[in-house]
């Protein structure tokens, strides 16, 4: 008997599906609303979005702005954003997530309560990504940010290390870079460790591993910008190597599809569970048969 089974602990994190409500909400309120930087890494919810009359903005047209409303998204924001909104008489729609709004707190006293200037504080997350601009932003653009094990060489272990980390990034490459730094601490120099990690993102990769164990062929569908969805996909393709990612349900090829197979469907953190049902209903038209559920955990 063919099946389909959609990931229950797959789509938009709270953090996500607060920010994508509030666009909504306030879109319903009628007259323009803008929004810094795309709501989510999702070109179709983006599209969607655009469609009801948001209006995705970058930060230097932000600047220009005065007397508008505009929304910020979950990723968060650095302490000049909200300068520059009250220069410009700009109301914030303020949609960041609580989790990444904590984190930003705990940088910004860290950095105003260090015993010395001289102590590092370190970020481990991706370049240039929204919310690491966020947190960098809580240092007055101090903070060292690392990407890979690799780049601790450019650290000072004679001086104290305060290490932090974006709050999607994996809990295991975290801590496998917290064990490195702190064995290479010379004396008199101090090491502290903040777990950062959102549970609510680190958990889904012990889930996604049975998920992919579980079925003959894994669909995983994530925006191209997704980093969590890059991450995510690569936990799946180790466990079951017939796993494809794509970016659309339009992007389904029918050949992968047989009959008597057990499909799963699951995505990223900025994957709207309504685009995984979308491609279930694909894949069911393709063989009426097939029988579509949801996961049972």
């Amino acid at each position: 008997m063919s099946k389909i089974e959609i990931d229950k602990q797959s789509g938009c994190c709270f953090g996500v599906e607060k920010a994508i409500k509030k666009a909504e909400e306030e879109l319903q309120k009628g007259g323009t609303l803008y929004c810094l930087g795309d709501i989510v890494h999702n070109n179709i919810e983006v599209e969607r979005l655009t469609k009801m009359g948001l209006v995705t903005i970058n930060h230097e047209q932000f600047k220009e702005l005065k007397n508008v409303r505009v929304l910020l998204r979950a990723h968060g924001e650095p302490p000049s954003t909200y300068e520059i909104a009250k220069e410009n008489n700009i109301e914030l729609i303020d949609a960041s997530c609580p989790v990444v709004l904590g984190l930003q707190k705990r940088i910004k006293k860290k950095f105003i309560t260090r015993p010395n200037e001289s102590g590092q504080i370190v970020i481990f997350g991706k370049k240039g990504h929204a919310e690491v601009n966020g947190l960098l932003g809580q240092t007055d653009e101090s903070a060292i940010v690392i990407e890979s094990k690799d780049e601790i060489e450019s650290l000072d272990f004679s001086r104290d290390i305060s290490l932090f980390s974006q709050t999607t990034k994996p809990l295991d490459g975290f801590q496998e870079i917290g064990e490195l730094i702190k064995s290479r601490m010379e004396d008199g120099a101090n090491f502290e460790f903040y777990d950062t990690i959102c549970r609510q993102v680190s958990n889904r990769v012990p889930n996604m591993h049975e998920f992919a164990k579980r079925h003959d062929l894994i669909i995983f569908i994530a925006g191209e910008k997704s980093s969590n969805g890059k991450v995510l996909f690569a936990e799946c393709k180790k466990y079951n190597p017939n796993s494809y990612l794509i970016h659309h349900p339009d992007d389904l090829d029918p050949d992968w599809i047989k009959k008597d197979i057990t499909i799963g469907i699951c995505g990223a953190t900025s994957t709207p569970m309504w685009q995984m049902e979308s491609l279930a209903e694909k894949i069911g038209a393709l063989i009426p048969e097939m029988e579509v559920e949801k996961a049972a955990f």
